[in-house]
């Protein structure tokens, strides 16, 4: 991995040398990699990387690139081979200007600055594998590749914003464009910024297109396999490489194309918990038999949390509470000690594939949209509101007649209480309780085209892909010091599975019914037939197991209830309901608190 900052503006900083070594510093787990940077007129660029994320100055134009850029012009693609990327955007941006984005593809962010022009220029990816986020402030743009390294500039006061600790609460992270502190943007995925004197204007450069393709389902599974093969190679470098390995579809088809690719032996990593109903090792182990894979496996303890939480607060430039972040850190922590230092990931098959259990139970409520509004009004819902019998009737009507996308949303925590009852007045007279639902039609309805599933795919790349997924097995690879690609992400395989009609993704409400029929003389029974899991965390569980957890636990809640925040009493009633019998679903709001002070302790805050 690698990272860019620096900033442009009226002025430098007093030690402008000093400042840019700072922001490129700044991030956790970044030591050890070399850095460069460019100072100029007022503007400054910073790169870091293993391999050397180096600046580039030619005519009034300075930039920088990182990540594993590649490019649709030969000729862009030869001065990157020769130069550097760096070069090679430099090039590009002279020829294209800012259209220069639609010849890029690959995992990136870059900056582009025209001193002279006060102009800037700042991009992501396609798929969001790479972030970056910016600010305005003193008339000085400050961007950097995570928020830590605006936070390291003199000029940037940071203060945190209580909109952004809200859409953690209820997102479970906080979703790109906002963040923790005030005036900072973060890019969404295939999303531009440029600033000039006057205003830093937004737009997409790529939004995904989901027209419908008019080839067979043969033809489409044949191509799906060649895809694969094609991904997988793409990501290789010839590092030592293994895999994560659950023993789930997508980590399972790129442990075995690696596999097939592979001259030697695929090492797989997996993680594991002694935990009933947590506990996935079975699947793992049937995967690594099936291609013949070598399985490292690793128990995480509850110690093994105690330890973690602090380094992952630490880790992350906000607050972030997907508790699988901590088996992924000891997954890929366990793979960088064996002697490995690149990991491929299966992240991204259920949201392009459709393998998610929501998907097939928004379809089945959108059936009702189909019936006669005078059924509707004058015979089903009448016997369903007034006959006790039919109580699931009346809750699916209910639930059905809530539009969509706010209708996924109908079991979020903060959806089940009064949101006075949860969060302290002052607090709630502070944010837009609204944004959530706002921010979720916005993704929704982004699309030119789509019917219900592709949008809910659409939605889902950008939240729980681009703002979740792969931001928490990034940085936990980062922390753990390995490289991390995804070949179901790259931008060819997400192209493919857009086009595939859903009736086929999903055929008969099967989900990833297309995936399974397509490869199913290629995956272990076990495989085929696994309900979706994943690396959970049994925390909910090990507070009421482990004392060194639960003091641990105690601690935090009771210094998260004198932040102003939440009230002291909801936090009483989720503690005794968790210890009554609920640990697993009140669990997971207590890890948010925990993960939320545990975030403002190790910031500062």
């Amino acid at each position: 991995m690698g990272l860019i900052c620096g900033w442009a503006g009226k002025s430098n900083p007093a030690n402008p040398e000093a400042t840019i070594a700072a922001m490129l510093k700044a991030p956790a787990g970044f030591l050890g990699y070399n850095y460069t940077f460019s100072i100029n007129e007022q503007t400054a660029l910073g790169g870091g990387a293993t391999d050397n994320t180096t600046p580039c100055q030619a005519n009034d134009i300075c930039c920088v690139i990182e990540g594993s850029p590649r490019w649709s012009d030969a000729e862009l693609q030869s001065i990157q081979d020769k130069m550097g990327a760096s070069h090679a955007l430099a090039k590009g941006f002279e020829r294209y200007g800012k259209a220069v984005l639609g010849k890029l593809f690959g995992a990136f962010s870059l900056c582009i600055l025209k001193p002279k022009a006060k102009y800037a220029l700042l991009a992501i990816d396609r798929v969001g594998i790479r972030p970056l986020a910016y600010t305005v402030t003193h008339d000085t743009l400050i961007f950097g590749t995570y928020i830590d390294c605006i936070l390291s500039h003199p000029q940037f006061k940071s203060e945190i914003d209580p909109q952004g600790i809200f859409n953690y609460l209820y997102f479970h992270m906080i979703p790109s464009p906002q963040s923790a502190y005030r005036g900072v943007v973060k890019l969404e995925p295939g999303e531009y910024v440029e600033c000039s004197e006057k205003a830093a204007v937004h737009n997409f450069y790529s939004i995904t297109d989901f027209t419908d393709t008019e080839k067979s389902e043969a033809a489409l599974a044949a191509q799906l396999r060649n895809e694969l093969d094609l991904s997988v190679r793409s990501c290789l470098s010839g590092a030592m490489t293994g895999t994560f390995l659950s023993g789930g579809l997508d980590s399972s088809t790129v442990t075995g194309v690696f596999g097939k690719i592979s001259t030697d032996q695929v090492n797989a990593f997996s993680i594991g918990f002694d935990a009933e109903g947590y506990d996935e090792m079975a699947f793992a182990r049937a995967s690594a038999r099936y291609f013949g894979a070598t399985l490292h496996e690793y128990y995480v303890t509850p110690a093994d949390v105690l330890d973690a939480i602090p380094k992952m607060a630490a880790a992350y430039d906000e607050p972030f509470g997907n508790a699988s972040a901590i088996p992924a850190y000891y997954c890929a922590k366990f793979a960088r000690e064996s002697g490995f230092d690149t990991l491929l990931a299966g992240d991204g098959g259920d949201e392009i594939f459709a393998g998610n259990t929501r998907y097939v139970k928004q379809l089945v409520f959108d059936l009702y949209r189909h019936i006669p509004a005078l059924l509707k009004k004058s015979v089903i819902e009448p016997a369903a509101f007034n006959i006790r019998p039919l109580r699931k009737l009346k809750s699916y009507i209910e639930q059905a007649t809530i539009p969509m996308p706010a209708r996924m949303e109908t079991y979020n925590f903060l959806h089940r209480t009064p949101l006075s009852d949860i969060f302290e007045s002052d607090f709630l007279s502070r944010i837009d309780r609204n944004f959530p639902a706002a921010h979720l039609e916005a993704i929704y309805n982004r699309p030119d085209q789509g019917d219900l599933l592709k949008r809910m795919l659409f939605l889902d790349q950008k939240l729980t892909l681009a703002d979740n997924d792969i931001r928490k097995v990034n940085r936990m690879c980062e922390l753990a010091g390995t490289q991390v690609h995804y070949p179901l992400l790259q931008d060819r395989m997400i192209e493919f599975a857009a086009h595939i009609p859903s009736a086929i993704l999903v055929n008969k409400y099967k989900l990833r019914s297309f995936f399974r029929k397509a490869l199913k003389d290629s995956l272990p029974p076990e495989t085929l037939s696994k309900s979706k899991h994943g690396f959970g965390l049994p925390f909910g569980i090990w507070i009421n197991e482990d004392k060194q957890l639960k003091e641990f636990v105690d601690v935090n809640l009771k210094d998260i209830s004198q932040r102003g925040i939440i009230n002291e009493e909801y936090i009483s009633r989720i503690i005794l309901a968790h210890e009554s019998g609920h640990a697993s679903y009140y669990g997971v709001m207590i890890w948010l608190l925990v993960i939320l002070e545990q975030w403002f302790v190790a910031h500062n805050q």
